[in-house]
């Protein structure tokens, strides 16, 4: 049993995937040590900024002649520490210690942020390091499951299906996304158009978006942007027919007529945006509806149709002007 324990633990070990975290490497350059760079170094740390993601590492490696430290924190600076003999102060997440010239010190980051670092023993030399949250490369709700477009959800009284798919599919702030949903009759497969409808984003417990909408064939969209990262639910309520009184969108109760309130509610997740910091002001709905173009649609193909109806009806009742022409040939 024992055996057999273990030889279970070892196989779902086995099968589990891997996580693969990245290795950098950072160089501490002969020359470092002095505060004036009068060596062949032209950085103290090489180089001296580094851009990870949470479960990366970097090991730092001593090529100078002289002991260092990796110290997080802030140092006095290039010059301050000959005027105070303040070598700078340490804010305890991470430090190597004293590590001599050949050696090599690793610390894997674990957190998202900024960390500056430094040397205690030649506080001139400054580091940073910039941790990113590890952004998936698919679509996915606020649990972290994955999704798969077009999402899929109905009202509660599944009478009316909603799909939603939003593009690009993972979510950054300053980055515009477009909400593209269809309603359709699960009965039928058919495609409801006229629905009137609410749309809403809710970001960490706050309402952020509110619109009114009236969908055509083929749905509806909202363009929108995001500010801050956090989770969001995006709901589309108040689905009904642009008929109030339609059957389908009215319950009952006594003699008292109601209008269902049809609510539907997908989730994801927003990601800070790495390389954008603001962004330009967009229109968050169409600015032209669909239903001028179907307006329009109807009214150049009707006009036609009229014209050639008449046409015709003109061309029967039209007097035969033969029948009162003596000697006329009777065609």
């Amino acid at each position: 049993m024992y055996f057999l324990a273990l030889f279970s633990i070892g196989l779902i070990l086995f099968l589990i995937p891997p996580i693969y975290a990245e290795e950098y490497v950072v160089d501490i350059p002969f020359g470092a040590y002095n505060p004036e760079l009068n060596t062949p170094a032209e950085v103290w740390y090489d180089p001296p900024q580094m851009f990870v993601t949470v479960g990366d590492s970097i090991t730092w490696y001593n090529d100078d002649r002289e002991g260092h430290t990796i110290t997080s924190g802030e140092s006095s600076g290039r010059f301050g520490w000959m005027n105070n003999n303040d070598f700078g102060k340490s804010d305890g997440v991470f430090d190597s210690g004293l590590f001599k010239p050949g050696e090599s010190w690793k610390y894997q980051f674990d957190n998202s942020g900024v960390f500056s670092y430094y040397c205690t023993i030649h506080p001139w030399m400054e580091g940073v390091v910039i941790v990113e949250k590890e952004i998936p490369n698919f679509p996915h709700d606020a649990t972290g499951k994955h999704l798969e477009f077009p999402l899929l959800q109905y009202t509660p009284d599944r009478n009316i299906e909603v799909n939603l798919t939003w593009d690009p599919p993972v979510i950054r702030t300053h980055e515009k996304i477009q909400f593209v949903y269809q309603f359709y009759n699960p009965d039928t497969n058919s495609n409801l158009a006229k629905m009137k409808y609410n749309f809403m984003i809710f970001q960490n417990g706050e309402k952020i978006f509110y619109d009114k909408g009236l969908s055509q064939i083929g749905g509806d969209y909202r363009n929108f942007i995001f500010d801050n990262s956090g989770s969001i639910i995006i709901r589309i309520q108040e689905i009904h027919s642009s008929s109030i009184l339609a059957e389908d969108d009215v319950t009952v109760h006594g003699n008292v007529k109601t209008k269902e309130q049809r609510s539907v509610d997908f989730t994801t997740v927003v990601y800070d945006n790495s390389e954008k910091t603001s962004h330009e002001i967009y229109h968050t709905k169409p600015a032209q509806r669909l239903e001028i173009y179907y307006e329009l649609m109807i009214f150049m193909i009707l006009i036609p149709a009229v014209l050639f109806i008449g046409a015709l009806l003109w061309v029967k009742k039209k007097p035969n002007f033969s029948q009162n022409i003596p000697g006329a040939v009777k065609i």
